[in-house]
């Protein structure tokens, strides 16, 4: 594409004050080639904006470089055709409001800010829509509650849609409830009613397929263009689906494993479940000899919060044991009631639900934690509390033991958990550094690998979803609750988080509302999230590829299948854009039209590099632009000062990162290098899931690049943060650069 560069400078918002824009025109013109050069005190006003639209239609513009704000603000002024080369410089967050005004350091911050800019849009290829023929159907795995409320949600917004159902019947677990936990004031007492209607519903509408005795036997293909073949009372059929949501629900903790508690050597020791299963069929009675129960004592946290077993809450388990106590004393009002728990979780308006259970003189509530259950001769249950409220130990007795276990989503595979957890130990704390790096290894093969079979989907990375070390399928827990790491494919319901069948259904719209999203964007070839709208698809130039399976392997999205001989086979739908196939590629093969290697290679090239004898150190800063870009920007809208010697690129993942540009900055005389990225972990807040653990693990490579090049290793530093901790930036920018003050030049300076 030929190109006639247009450079839109704005003076407003203190950039005038700070820098000399008529200078930085001059670059435009002269150093940039740039056609249309203008400065305009308003950029993204009315007349600004149509100054640049004019240009577009008039003047024959098709590149744009617009050097003003933050390109995360004013994205609505800006938004252009998706046909033309457009980018934007940042001199007002990351110039003008945190550098000292008209000092030369700013000038030449602004300077070569405008310089990388300028290289990247003459780099860039424009954009054009994918135009492939994609489904708006959608498929719904699970019928109970959460899958019934998806199905209802998504056929209202007018999408058709297929409801799979693995048993005979509709309605899950919520269908076997006697009473549901209280959803409208006063939220004193628990409601009866079923979700018969709901069943009703779902099985005649007519935008929506029920099939039920069903199972999926293969799910082929990506986002828009799923081809799924289901089986359903023996037959089995294909249907093209655009997204599906993941509705598969839960089951209980296996309380077998909680011996110590009496499960399974006590016949008077039940579950949660039993207990509900023994009201909605007739009354409480004790299963040794049928009697009616003078006493019950519930056990909270019954294999829950527990390193053991599980690690986590359940949610619902406090609620359902309030529930049950009002079952108790529905069928036996004398009969006294004990609720041992660790903390009593009601949150919202189920507060007034605990109270009202919590006034009756004859159900006691105490925190503590039951150690054993024993059968006594009087054919009693003793039950040994410790760290009892009381400060004691105590022993109570009672004729009937409820165990309230905690909820497994139906994702998870308790072995294949267990194995995971394991390896992401020894992945941790192995003795080798190659124990730990096939420990990882083989903790990301378990996460895709669980033995559920529930999706069977021909990804080359695993038949089932990628989950936590619990079990529960994830993308990102805090900015995408609904997404999986499986782009197209939404969890909603128990299966996601532990929740109450209300919640569900609350989770069960959004989970629809994000399925939506996701064929409304397919059909227009854009990315859904987290770059959303983004229409840019990665290549391959797989002449030069050499199999060695590091894009396929590391992607976090399943995006790239491969051949026999181990040569990637892209599925572009699946792509979340990131660009970490890019970082993994140690032949740079892998590139998008506005995002390539040799884009940020050239972006490095362009910054001007001062002499040694002027004592300007120079140093490139690599920023994820999901966290450490925008706390910048925060920084720069607080007015906080760092050291204008630091030339920062956005990354769209720290993932994406090739160690060339490293190896590039240094050779050509930049001080050191510094990688600013999410923070990975348990607690992980990267949007890519691994991008900032990869690019560590990378750096590894890097350190025998400095030795090669005979350089300290302090030259190079990696950073965790996350978008709130802003105010930690200008000290770890300031404290690199004092550093590299200490080690001094890079020797390679002015070769």
């Amino acid at each position: 594409m030929d190109k006639k560069l247009g450079v839109y400078i704005c003076s407003g918002c203190a950039i005038g004050e700070s820098v000399d824009t008529e200078k930085l025109a001059k670059i435009a013109r002269s150093e940039g080639k740039a056609g249309v050069c203008q400065v305009h005190p308003f950029l993204c006003g009315g007349e600004g904006v149509e100054l640049i639209r004019q240009d577009l239609a008039e003047n024959g513009v098709n590149a744009v470089v617009v050097a003003a704000c933050s390109p995360r603000v004013k994205t609505e002024a800006f938004a252009f055709d998706s046909r033309m080369v457009f980018d934007r410089v940042n001199l007002r967050e990351h110039v003008a409001w945190c550098h000292p005004p008209r000092d030369e350091d700013t000038q030449m911050l602004a300077e070569d800010y405008l310089r990388m800019g300028m290289i990247k849009a003459q780099k860039m290829e424009p954009l054009e829509p994918v135009a492939e023929q994609t489904s708006k159907r959608l498929l719904v795995v699970g019928g109970g509650i959460t899958g019934i409320q998806a199905a209802l949600e998504s056929a209202a917004a007018g999408y058709e849609v297929t409801l799979v159902e693995k048993q005979a019947q509709l309605g899950g677990f919520t269908a076997s409830l006697k009473k549901r936990f209280p959803t409208r004031p006063p939220y004193v007492e628990a409601e009866t009613g079923s979700i018969a209607e709901k069943i009703h519903a779902v099985s005649y509408h007519p935008l929506i397929q029920v099939l039920t005795s069903a199972r999926i036997l293969k799910i082929d293909g990506q986002p828009g263009m799923f081809d799924v073949t289901v089986q359903s009372n023996g037959t089995a059929s294909t249907l093209r689906a655009g997204a599906l949501i993941l509705a598969t629900g839960w089951r209980p903790y296996d309380a077998a494993k909680l011996g110590h508690l009496g499960y399974g050597s006590i016949p008077d020791v039940i579950t949660n479940v039993e207990l509900e299963r023994m009201v909605s069929q007739g009354s409480v009675r004790r299963p040794s000899d049928r009697k009616p129960v003078r006493s019950v004592l519930f056990v909270q946290c019954a294999g829950s919060r527990d390193k053991e077993h599980l690690p986590y809450c359940s949610s619902v388990c406090c609620m359902a044991s309030l529930k049950h106590a009002a079952y108790i004393r529905e069928q036996a009002p004398d009969a006294r009631v004990y609720i041992i728990y660790k903390d009593m979780r009601t949150p919202g308006q189920y507060e007034r639900y605990y109270r009202t259970v919590q006034d009756h003189p004859l159900n006691f509530l105490a925190k503590g934690e039951v150690v054993s259950v024993e059968r006594t001769q009087s054919a009693e249950l003793a039950i040994t509390v410790m760290n009892s409220s009381l400060g004691e130990r105590i022993v109570l007795n009672a004729d009937l033991v409820v165990l309230a276990t905690g909820m497994v989503p139906n994702s998870a595979d308790g072995e294949a958990i267990r194995a995971l957890e394991d390896a992401e130990g020894k992945a941790v704390k192995g003795e080798s550094e190659t124990q730990r790096a096939e420990a990882a290894k083989k903790a990301e093969e378990l996460k895709c690998h669980k033995g559920t079979e529930i999706l069977n989907l021909t990804y080359r990375q695993g038949p089932d979803l990628p989950v936590l070390r619990y079990g529960f399928p994830d993308s990102h827990f805090v900015c995408f609750p609904y997404e999986t790491r499986r782009t197209g494919i939404y969890a909603a319901g128990a299966v996601r988080a532990p929740m109450d069948s209300a919640h569900a259904q609350e989770d069960a719209l959004g989970a629809a509302m994000k399925a939506i999203q996701s064929v409304e964007l397919a059909a227009q070839g854009q990315a859904v999230h987290p770059r959303a709208g983004d229409l840019s698809f990665p290549s391959f130039f797989l002449q030069r590829c050499t199999q060695c399976k590091r894009c396929t392997e590391e992607c976090p999205f399943g995006t790239l299948d491969e051949d026999e001989k181990g040569t990637p086979k892209p599925n572009p739908y699946r792509c979340r854009r990131c660009g970490i196939c890019m970082g993994a590629c140690p032949e740079r093969i892998v590139s998008f039209k506005n995002y390539s290697v040799d884009m940020i290679a050239s972006m490095i090239k362009a910054i001007e590099v001062p002499e040694e004898d002027e004592e300007k150190p120079r140093v490139v800063v690599f920023m994820c632009e999901n966290d450490a870009y925008p706390a910048l920007d925060i920084a720069g809208m607080r007015h906080m000062q760092y050291d204008p010697n630091v030339r920062v690129i956005p990354l769209r993942c720290l993932g994406s990162m090739n160690i060339v540009w490293i190896a590039d900055a240094l050779s050509r005389g930049i001080d050191g290098v510094m990688l600013i990225g999410c923070k990975y972990g348990d607690d992980y807040q990267c949007h890519f899931i691994k991008g900032s653990e990869l690019a560590n693990r990378r750096l590894e490579n890097v350190k025998e690049t400095l030795q090669r090049l005979q350089l300290e290793s302090e030259r190079l530093q990696l950073t965790q943060l996350s978008i709130n901790e802003s105010d930690k930036l200008p000290a770890l920018i300031n404290g690199f650069m004092e550093r590299l003050r200490e080690i001094g030049p890079n020797p390679y300076k002015g070769f």
